[in-house]
């Protein structure tokens, strides 16, 4: 995710990193050779022998931007949807974690405190990767690296398909201990429980927004459609407005490519895109705040790179 100040409007004009130009500028550089071509024929060799009407385009373009702006509040919807699942994840880890830290009797040792925290932050990094369908990134050494806290997890997480049921899994059992030697009572163990349904149900919506995008036909008919409107501008243009068309049609069409291209990316919102979820970032939360709450050392706060991008 780009997370940069607000700029000047002169300066928006010319921001490349994290646009969508530098992915479409062959395509546009294509139709502007098109448009050139389209026009040098019908000034110079013959008119274009194909007459469209302005009008019919127009009612075209009204028709095919309205389906393009519906297209693009669906993929943020997944976004802001998505966002919205990590936000709740977060909230239900860091009440998990002051139930846990606050009201057991006898409360919980240090280590038992640093138990509960490196078990919540492995849930959310272990949610990113597979999101992601990438492997564990080194955040998972928190795990590796407290062997008296969580004895031999990290080699079991590795091997595991779903980590971040495993690690509910652990979860559920070590707070069915407490329950077993009284250290909290029925009514506080199902109020914990709670939340831990809260973090499975999380896993579920992220999981059906990563493997249910938009219908491909749907996408594939706008996709179409875009480059078809694209391709006769100059046709229709060139004998209204001569050697403008190409010009014309480039601004026509990076408004119409690029709002698709963006609507691409919403639409996969745990990508790693400049515009996509800052997972990385999230995950490191959960860690940071659950073990801030136990009394534990902190990681570092991840922070932007170069580029100003959060991953």
């Amino acid at each position: 995710m780009i997370v940069r100040p607000r700029l000047s409007w002169l300066r928006m004009l010319f921001v490349w990193h994290g646009s969508v130009v530098p992915k479409i500028l062959p395509r546009l550089g294509a139709l502007f050779a098109f448009a050139c071509l389209v026009t040098w024929l019908h000034e110079q060799v013959w008119p274009i022998p194909v007459r469209l009407e302005a009008t019919s385009l127009a009612l075209l373009g009204v028709t095919l931007a309205i389906f393009l702006g519906f297209r693009n509040s669906t993929s943020y919807d997944r976004f802001w949807e998505a966002r919205k699942q990590w936000g709740e994840l977060i909230i239900s880890a860091r009440s998990f974690s002051r139930q846990a830290f606050s009201l057991p009797d006898p409360a919980l040792s240090l280590e038992e405190r640093k138990r509960v925290a490196l078990l919540l932050g492995a849930f959310a990094l272990t949610l990113s990767s597979q999101l992601r369908e990438g492997k564990p990134r080194d955040g998972y050494g928190a795990v590796r690296d407290a062997p008296s806290a969580l004895p031999d997890f990290g080699a079991r997480l590795e091997e595991a398909s779903y980590r971040p049921a495993l690690v509910l899994l652990e979860l559920g059992a070590w707070l069915g201990e407490l329950r077993r030697q009284g250290r909290v009572d029925a009514i506080l163990c199902a109020a914990m429980d709670r939340n831990l349904d809260h973090l499975s149900r999380v896993v579920g919506a992220c999981e059906r927004i990563g493997s249910t995008p938009i219908p491909f036909v749907y996408s594939v008919l706008l996709h179409r459609t875009v480059y078809a409107y694209a391709s006769l501008l100059p046709v229709a243009l060139v004998e209204h407005i001569g050697w403008w068309t190409p010009w014309m049609t480039l601004f026509v069409a990076y408004t119409l490519i690029a709002l698709d291209e963006v609507t691409a990316e919403l639409e996969e919102p745990f990508g790693v895109e400049p515009n996509d979820l800052p997972l990385d970032a999230l995950a490191r939360t959960v860690e940071r705040s659950t073990l801030e709450l136990a009394g534990a050392s902190l990681p570092p706060p991840l922070a932007p790179d170069e580029h100003y991008t959060l991953r």
